[in-house]
Parts: structure tokens; sequence; C-alpha cells
């Protein structure tokens, strides 16, 4: 099935169909919006700039380098700006016992209501464990409930720590775009505090550097000297051990040696590969030549490239040449051929005798080279062996010079830091300055009302359509007629409106009165199932559903009664011999009817009824048997159906439901067309889809689906399926 192409009033029509359910999200998420907006304690900001910078300068040289953009460096200021330890000293320059009786006494009454409404549910918590005696089940929950109450429930805190905690809280730090300046923010309901924390916060960030530089530099001066002081004894004791062994071993020209001695090794290694691979090659050529007949040497590349074999074969095809131009003027016995040929001849022995000389050389080649292989091996071995016995004396000798360097080298490294770092002690890393302190706020900050309303407008009207397209998603019910025809291929030959009158059922309002709306629906559905058959509309017609309480049977009777209309003989035959209704719309006995025919217990004459309306006589279900499906699927169902076709000008059958019962589709077997009712915005894809395959397994003639009770300004089809009707004034 082609996937159907989706088009702008597809989404349209959704919005539409469910505008009540975006009004209603739109409203809410406003209204909160707007309540949040409006009872929000108003918050004010107050902000200082300040410019920092990374220390690039030397300070033994006082010269500047270029500084690369870090936001490594900017981040990790932005956070320690918001550390603890700044925040301490904050509230250290702050005298925090009268700032937080003056500004925060309000919040504390607040936040010890919170703390004793948490106290009060873990208090009520214990006693229910208690009170129900599963400790062993509650025992390693406890301690997690216990890490779920706030530290401040069972450790009391001081008002410096209180007002660090409300502090840190209300710090923001944000960088000025395509600058080096950050600001450094303080939010609070009080103006004045908020200026007050957030140049303290700037002052307190200045002091926190020269702390740590200070405590850095020291503790590193103090590590250096300490450590140099150990790498000089080293140094000393691997000077000495060194000096010992070259003594005692009386090494002098070792070192010399040395050096040329691995050059000398890495010098053979090389010739003697070379002279490996070039004996393996000599090896395969010879290989090669000396299994071949002579005959077929030049077929070898190497002797074909030898130039006196290559001179010797152009000679011979000129010779060749002249052998054939003087075979044109004379005979084979005439002077100048025999000397041709004998010259020819000639030419053909000393290209064997030269093949012959080429194999040779290959050989002598060969030889040479096995032989040149086996010398370079024998001086590699001896120039191995004086190494090795020389290697003895200079493994030490290197371990014990590398841990001189190493030593030397280390003890320079430090004495040379000590000296740098006490030129460079009072030096800070990083620059700070404040150029523009924090101001009295005279308007908050938050909220942000204008911009709260307008969210709240976009969030409401976009989520509002969200959710609409969500509950479109979630609904899997028959829609439209276009959905139906898509997704089964199944035409679907009528909508019938949904009725809306409570005085009287459709039935009634169909058969009596002829010109309404809902009757106007049934005559379409009757010029459908007249359309419906290229030559002739069908003889026999099942209407069914899928479930129980779609319509079928109130859909089957007006039907029938509109086709009556038209001067045919219709005879409606009630096979729903489980719920049988169709007596109870014309308000007759059901004493007798198809079950008593079927079973053989009433005669036709006494089972129809005859006249029920003009042109529309009627079978009952009558009593209810123990085995409909049987009775249905009886020969004599067939035979009567087959009178009933000659008698009457169309034969309509009321049948259960699909999904409940197997009746439908034994009946389907025995008619000429089967109308399947649904009700709109009810029956699922899934149930329609179950039913048309056992329909369509069987080879049922479908003539096509009628959707019932179909609304189509509620499934947003209202321009489409509008509901004028253009009937007589009258």
């Amino acid at each position: 099935m082609d996937e159907k192409e989706i088009h702008l009033r597809d989404y349209l029509r959704i919005i539409g169909k469910r505008k009540g359910t975006i009004f209603t999200f739109f409203l809410l998420t406003l209204i909160t919006v707007i309540i949040a907006t409006f009872t929000a304690t108003p918050l004010y900001l107050a902000s200082t700039k300040v410019i920092i910078e990374k220390n690039t300068s030397d300070s033994l040289t006082n010269s500047y380098r270029y500084t690369p953009y870090d936001p490594e460096f900017l981040e990790t200021q932005h956070q320690l700006i918001k550390s603890a330890a700044v925040v301490e000293k904050v509230v250290e320059n702050l005298d925090p016992e009268k700032m937080y009786d003056t500004f925060f006494a309000e919040k504390e009454e607040k936040t010890s209501y919170l703390i004793s409404v948490l106290s009060w549910f873990k208090d009520q918590f214990l006693v229910f464990k208690e009170m129900i005696g599963i400790e062993k089940l509650f025992s390693s929950s406890n301690e997690t409930v216990n890490k779920k109450i706030p530290a401040e429930l069972d450790i009391p805190l001081t008002k410096a720590k209180k007002l660090e905690n409300i502090i840190k809280a209300g710090i923001s730090v944000d960088p000025v775009a395509n600058s080096r300046v950050v600001q450094i923010g303080y939010i609070s309901d009080n103006p004045a505090v908020a200026m007050k924390v957030a140049n303290s916060v700037a002052q307190a960030y200045i002091d926190e550097l020269i702390d740590m530089q200070m405590k850095v530099a020291g503790y590193s001066i103090g590590w250096m000297r300490k450590k140099g002081e150990t790498q000089r004894v080293k140094l000393e004791e691997s000077e000495i051990a060194l000096h010992s062994y070259k003594k005692k071993h009386d090494i002098v020209t070792v070192e010399n040696r040395l050096t040329v001695l691995p050059e000398r090794l890495s010098e053979l290694s090389k010739n003697l590969t070379r002279a490996e691979t070039k004996r393996k090659e000599l090896f395969a050529i010879y290989n090669q030549v000396k299994n071949v007949k002579k005959e077929d040497l030049e077929t070898i590349a190497v002797i074909v490239k030898n130039t006196s074999v290559d001179s010797i074969n152009k000679k011979i095809l000129i010779a060749d040449q002249k052998i054939s131009e003087l075979s044109k003027k004379y005979g084979p016995k005439h002077p100048k051929m025999i000397t041709a040929n004998n010259e020819l001849k000639s030419l053909k022995d000393k290209k064997y005798k030269a093949l012959k000389t080429a194999v040779q050389t290959i050989k002598n080649e060969y030889l040479l080279t096995k032989s040149n292989e086996r010398d370079l091996r024998e001086l590699l071995d001896q120039t191995k062996f004086k190494a090795a016995r020389l290697g003895e004396k200079s493994i030490q000798l290197g371990i014990l010079q590398r841990k001189v360097d190493t030593n030397r080298y280390l003890y320079d490294a430090l004495i040379k830091k000590i000296k740098e770092k006490g030129i460079t002690e009072k030096s800070q890393t990083v620059n700070v300055w404040v150029i523009e302190k924090a101001q009295l706020p005279k308007f908050p900050a938050k909220p942000k009302k204008k911009r709260n309303i307008l969210l709240g407008i976009i969030l409401g009207l976009f989520g509002g359509i969200g959710l609409a397209f969500f509950l479109e998603y979630l609904d899997n019910t028959v829609k439209t007629p276009e959905d139906v025809e898509d997704r089964f291929n199944i035409p679907v030959i009528s909508t019938i409106d949904l009725f809306k009158e409570k005085n009287q059922t459709i039935v009634q309002n169909v058969l009596k009165d002829t010109s309404s709306l809902i009757a106007e629906s049934f005559k379409g559905l009757r010029t459908s199932v007249f359309l419906s058959s290229a030559d002739n509309p069908p003889k026999i017609l099942l209407i069914t559903s899928m479930a129980p309480g779609e319509g079928k049977s109130s859909v089957a009777v007006c039907l029938a009664g509109s086709i009556a209309q038209t001067g045919k003989r219709i005879l409606l035959i009630d096979a729903d011999m489980r719920r049988p209704v169709q007596h109870k719309n014309f308000n007759q006995e059901n004493t007798s009817g198809l079950s008593s025919l079927l079973a053989g217990v009433a005669e036709e004459d006494e089972s129809i009824q005859l006249d029920i309306l003009e042109n529309l006589d009627l079978i009952t279900a009558g009593p209810i048997p123990p085995n409909p499906s049987e009775l249905l699927s009886s020969k004599k169902f067939k035979e009567m159906l087959h009178t009933f076709s000659n008698s009457y000008d169309m034969v309509i059958i009321d049948s259960p439901p699909l999904a409940s019962v197997t009746d439908p589709v034994i009946l389907s077997q025995n008619v000429d067309g089967v109308i399947i009712v649904t009700w709109a915005g009810k029956t699922t894809y899934e149930i329609l889809g179950k039913g048309l395959k056992q329909l369509t397994e069987i080879n049922a003639p479908i003539t096509g689906l009628v959707l019932n009770r179909f609304s189509a300004k509620k499934s947003g089809y209202y321009y489409n399926y509008g509901d004028y009707y253009y009937s007589s004034e009258s």
C-alpha cells in the first residue's frame, strides 16, 4: 500500500477537529503563568563588573607572552567565584549575626516551618514502621530515608552557615560577550542586600586568589628546597660510584670502541641482508635454467635479456629474411641459397653456445654470491662476539653514567626553580580588576512579566497543538471515508449523519419523514447500492457490522424502506437470531419468524409479515434457537433465499456482528453483496481489519462500507462534507 501524502490541510483539519482541547490547554497554561508571575516575590539583581586575565608576564624579564583563548580557565574562575571559600570570606566581611537578623529572619521562619513538616512526616513514618512490626523489611530502607531527610533536620546550623547557604544560592557569574569582562551578580528580594553582597563577592574573590597564591608559593619553595638537598646527596653518591668503577676496571678506551662497534654491526647486518636477498634471487634463476631443455632456454626472461643472445637473434632474423627473398628467385640447390642456409645454421650454433655460456654465467654468479654471504655471516659473528665482550663492561658503565647525568639534571633544575620561585613568589597567576561596582537596583529583575506572559502564550498554543496531534495519534478509530479507503482499499459507499433528535429514533425519522436530512443520507446509500454492480444491483444484500451497537439493524431497515419507496418489492430478513431487533422497529410480535421457518415449525405465509410498509415485507428472527449458526448454514436456508430472490426485487438480511459470531461469514457465502456498517469515532481500525480479513479469506462479495453516526464538524471535514441540505421550502 502506498503511503498517503500528508498535506497542510490535514494538519489544519486536526487543529479544527480538536480546537476545544487546544483552547482549554492554552487557557489553563496562560492562567497558570499569569497567576505564578503576579504572585511571585520580586527579586532584585545587582552586578559588579570585573576583568579577569591570566598573568602571562615573565617576572624575571618583565616580558609578556600571547595568551590564547582558554575556556577552561574562565570556567575555573567562575566556579571559584561561587565556591564555598569565597562565600565564607563574604560572610566574614558582612557581620553575619547582624545581617542575618536584619534581612533573613523571615526566610528562617519559612524554612523552619518546612523543616518541621518534614520532621513530622519522618516521625509518622517511624511510628507506622513500629506499628506494622516489620523492622527487617525497613532496616535497609531506613538508612535511605534518613539520607533523604535534609541535614538541617538533625544538625542545627549557625547563622553564619545559614547565611552562607543563602548567599551561595543567589550568586551568578555571567561573562560579557566578546570581552574578558565578567559580571558577578547577586539576586535578592532586598535591593540593598543584593548590592552589598555583589560587591563583597568581588572583593572576596580577589582576596581568595591572593591567599591561594601565597599558600601554593610557600609550599612549593619549601618542598623544592627539601627535594634539592636530597637530590644533591644522590648526585654526590652517583659521581663517587662512577669514578670508583672506572678506576677499578681500568676503563680508558672502551667508550671510543663502543661508539664504533654498533656502527660496524649495523653495516655488516645490512650487507648480509643484501647478500642473502641476491643469493635467493640467483638461486631461483639458476634452479629454473638448469632444469630447462636447450630449446626452451629462450623462454626465460634472464636469458632473453642477455646481450649476446639478443644480438645473435637479430642476425638470425636478418638471415631468415634473406633466405626468404632468395627463395623467390632461386631454387634450394642454388649456390646463393646454399650459402645463405649455411650462414643461418652457423648463427644458430653460435646462439646455442651463447645460451650455454649464459647459463654458466648465472651459475658462477650464484656460487660467488653464496660464498660472499658465508664470509659476511662469519665476519658478523666475530664482530658480535667482540661487542658482547665489551658490553659486559659498558652496560654497567652506562648505568652509572646515566644515573650521574639524571641526578645532575634534576639538581640543576631544582636549584633554578627555587631561585625563580623566590623572585616570583609575590606575583599572581591571575589578574583581576574591578571596573564597575554594583549599584542599588531600582527595578526587580524577576519575574519578567511581559516575557512570562509571552512564553505562556507560546507554550499554551504550541503545547495545545502538540496535545491535539498526540491525541489524534492515539485515536485508532475509523474517522473519515478517506482514511478507510486509503488503509483498506474498500469504497465507503455512504456516510450516515449523526442523528441528534431525542424525541424519535432514526428509524422513525427515515420511515415517516422521507424528506429529512437523515433520509437523504439513506437515499444516497440506496443510489450507491444500485450503482455498485455494472450490470444489475445485488439481489441479496447482507448488512453487518464489526461489533454490537454500531447501527447495522437501523441501517438495514432504513435502507430497505428507502429502496421500497422507489416501487421495488423488498424483503427484510432479521437473521440476528441472538439479539433480534427488527420486530421492535415495527412494533410486531416475534412469535414466528426465520428460526421457525428453518426449523420447519412454521410455513412462509405464517412467518412473512406482508406490507409492513408499502412494498416492504418482513421476516422477523423468531424465537431464539440454541443453534443459529447451524440453521443459517443449512441447505433449506439456501433454497429459501433462492426462492425469495425470485419473488422479490431485493432481499436485505440483517446479520449479527462479525466480531461476535461466525453467522455473517456463513451468510456472506449466499449473498450478492455485503455492506459493513461502522461507527465513526468508535470502531477501531484493528477490529475492522480483522473482520475484513475474515470476509476476504472466503472471497465474500463486499459491496462497500457505511460510516454511521458521522459528524463532519467533529471529524474536521466540515467543508468537505458540509451539512448544507437542499430541499423544497415546505
